[in-house]
């Protein structure tokens, strides 16, 4: 008998369900967006969005169970996020799923959301008809992560050894951290650069979609007008990144060029106009800012690509797993692609829909633990600093 598992996400500012069938069917996925609430903030309020979860948790469920075609009794377990994340946000979510566990009488499946992003990918493999070789070297980023982890599959050793590891919505996976941030997250220091430059939030997709309007215009900036962001130098672990030191880059090149000042109160006022798109802002980019804005995408993308592969390289990986928000980004993607195919390495990405953040990915990985009765005792809390490993 199939399996289907209603998965709840809160960790942050989406609220999301979705319902999955055996870890790799995606009957339905719902995400209630609180872009628009904290848009305004330049960043996530936590008061405000767990307030708004709040809101939106009953029909965000109830609409996900409607466009799987099921109801409540359909349902065979309950995957919620425990952590990490905003811990007003995760509590929300944490509440619900034992409160509606509970009167299922269904059991409910504790998620790491981070380990939740690892099974987008395979999700999104599944989709495609593919089966990602074990083990791999996996980075998640977002706005809130920057990590890097080794994975393996969980099965016993005869079953890993076997020719495509297994089944993997049912075997589950085994970590092992290699690195981190030490400072902001990737997402992050989008945030802030576009911040920075008054080109909206969230950072990631603008920057990203004015940096690809530059490199398809094929314009050349000036040596004089294009910063130069080097390599990160880490000390100690060479898995670790860092990106204050870009953000910090860029502004300090913005206060040492006056003639920011004008045209970013120009994009200011375009922003209070309700004109976000890249179409908008675009025309409102000198040459110079459209340099700061290229280079710096490209100084972040070398390094999460740069660390990854030597990473897979040094491990002996042959395949890579990136997810998470960043993952959306166009230039990773290709730069990813071209950089590991070069290498004789295999890269998988999720789709742009479950690379943000999404309650599929946390009903896929609820999956193996309910098969290995790995359940929620009843006095479940969330945990914000929760660790995959």
């Amino acid at each position: 008998m199939p399996t289907r598992i209603l998965g709840i996400e809160s960790s942050c500012d989406e609220t999301a369900a979705a319902v999955v069938v055996d870890g790799r069917e995606i009957l339905s996925s719902v995400v209630s967006s609180q872009l628009d609430i904290h848009r305004k903030y330049g960043g996530v309020v936590p008061e405000l969005a767990s307030r708004e979860h709040l809101r939106q948790i009953v029909p965000v469920v109830r609409e996900a169970l409607s466009q799987a075609g099921l109801h409540f009794k359909d349902i065979d377990a309950v995957g919620v996020t425990q952590g990490p994340g905003l811990v007003g946000s995760l509590l929300v979510g944490v509440t619900y799923g034992k409160v509606l566990a509970t009167e299922l009488g269904k059991p409910l499946v504790p998620v790491n959301h981070l380990e939740g992003h690892v099974h987008a990918v395979f999700l999104e493999a599944h989709i495609g008809g593919k089966a990602p070789e074990l083990p791999a070297i996996c980075l998640i980023v977002s706005g809130g992560h920057t990590l890097l982890y080794h994975v393996q599959s969980s099965a016993p050793t005869a079953e890993r050894n076997a020719e495509g590891n297994g089944d993997a919505a049912e075997r589950g996976f085994e970590f092992r951290r290699l690195g981190g941030t030490r400072d902001d997250a990737a997402g992050e220091a989008y945030d802030k650069v576009a911040r920075l430059l008054a080109l909206g939030y969230p950072g990631g997709p603008i920057i990203d979609q004015i940096a690809g309007k530059v490199a398809a215009s094929g314009e050349k900036f000036r040596e004089k007008d294009a910063p130069n962001f080097g390599p990160v130098k880490i000390k100690g672990n060479s898995y670790d990144f860092s990106f204050s030191g870009v953000k910090t880059a860029v502004l300090y090149y913005v206060r040492a060029y006056p003639e920011f000042t004008d045209e970013i109160e120009t994009r200011k006022k375009a922003l209070q106009e309700g004109r976000r798109k890249a179409a908008d802002l675009f025309p409102l980019c000198s040459p110079r800012t459209l340099a700061v804005i290229s280079k710096f995408q490209s100084a972040v993308v070398r390094d999460l690509v740069t660390r990854t592969l030597e990473a897979a390289q040094e491990t002996g990986s042959r395949t890579v797993l990136v997810s998470g928000g960043v993952a959306a980004n166009s230039e990773l993607r290709e730069r990813f692609t071209s950089k590991a195919a070069a290498m004789g390495v295999s890269v998988f990405f999720p789709s742009r829909a479950l690379s943000t953040d999404n309650a599929a990915m946390i009903a896929a990985a609820a999956y193996p633990h309910l098969l290995a009765g790995h359940l929620a005792p009843t006095d479940l809390n969330a945990e914000p600093n929760l660790r995959l490993a």
